[in-house]
């Protein structure tokens, strides 16, 4: 479909994805490092959950939650990815107007839900640490599917008027999206209507989701700290802290690319507009594939139940 002028008033039924607007002769040399790490991301998370699945002592409340992280990795992977790549390989520039939206709200609320699930694992780390006598009391299989409940209910209840509110606007001009996926603010910005109330709900809900489990993060790994600064025992100190080592360079490492693509999009003026879209593919890809690597190679029962999957093959 070619771009409409901005003299027409047909509604749009589709947009053109213009991934790197000034450097598109970019995207060839992107499309094997991005394919790589696609394929790292699938294989790595689908090994740590065939795993989980397969080794019996790993069927606890903190590999569950684990597999739900890989879960939602998965899925994020292949929302974003396979179109990224798609328009690198075979130009394949348009999306239909229902499936940039949908791509819009898995996006938002999955990522929503690995910051909760996130904060999750967190609470469940400060029980195993601080109140080590009743952790099998508190952290069951009931407590990991309420909790599972809770972290697909709320993210994607507070997601949904994301993509609701930016398609019942008018799209009667421009159809290019300078972008490489379907991000609020990106497609928002095209429509003929005023989009103030988009904009706000998407800082509002965004930061107050987000918000709120880095602080609960914060919180327990204060309390996990404290607890474990008290323990006099030889060797004590760093048991402990391994139990949550893995745990809390994920979190480190989820913040901080959020952080700087954050960082990048508020100062857009100051910077190249293809360097966000960039940072905004690979916050959708690095973490997937590090998360279950980290994991792996942290984690002695998770290495272990590789290894057994491994010889079986």
């Amino acid at each position: 479909m070619a771009p409409l002028s901005n003299s027409s008033t047909i509604p749009v039924s589709e947009f053109l994805l213009i991934c790197f607007p000034n450097y598109q002769s970019w995207q060839h040399w992107l499309s094997l490092p991005l394919s790589l790490l696609f394929l790292l991301a699938m294989g790595a998370n689908a090994s740590l959950l065939l795993t989980i699945r397969l080794e019996v002592s790993l069927h606890e409340p903190m590999y569950y939650l684990l597999s739900l992280l890989s879960l939602l990795d998965i899925v994020l992977c292949l929302t974003v990815i396979p179109k990224v790549l798609a328009i690198f390989w075979f130009d394949l520039k348009s999306i239909s107007f229902s499936a940039c939206f949908l791509q819009m709200f898995i996006m938002n609320s999955f990522l929503t839900m690995e910051s909760c699930t996130f904060m999750v694992m967190a609470y469940d780390r400060y029980v195993a640490i601080c109140h080590p006598l009743r952790y099998t009391s508190i952290i069951t299989d009931q407590f990991v599917s309420r909790a599972a409940t809770f972290v697909v209910a709320r993210n994607a209840l507070f997601s949904l008027p994301v993509p609701i509110l930016s398609a019942r606007l008018s799209y009667c001009e421009e159809n290019i999206i300078a972008n490489c996926i379907c991000t609020n603010l990106s497609v928002s910005k095209l429509s003929c209507d005023d989009i103030t109330l988009n904009r706000l709900y998407q800082f509002v809900a965004g930061w107050t989701l987000l918000g709120s489990d880095l602080i609960l993060i914060v919180l327990s790994y204060s309390f996990i700290l404290k607890t474990v600064l008290r323990i006099k025992a030889e060797g004590a100190v760093a048991k402990a802290l391994s139990t949550c080592g893995s745990h809390f360079i994920l979190i480190l490492f989820f913040s901080t690319v959020l952080l700087v693509l954050v960082i990048t999009n508020l100062a857009r003026k100051r910077i190249p507009p293809d360097v966000p879209i960039l940072l905004n593919i690979l916050h959708h890809l690095i973490p997937p594939a590090l998360n279950p690597i980290v994991y792996g190679v942290r984690t002695k029962e998770i290495k272990q139940g590789i290894q057994k999957l491994l010889r079986k093959l």
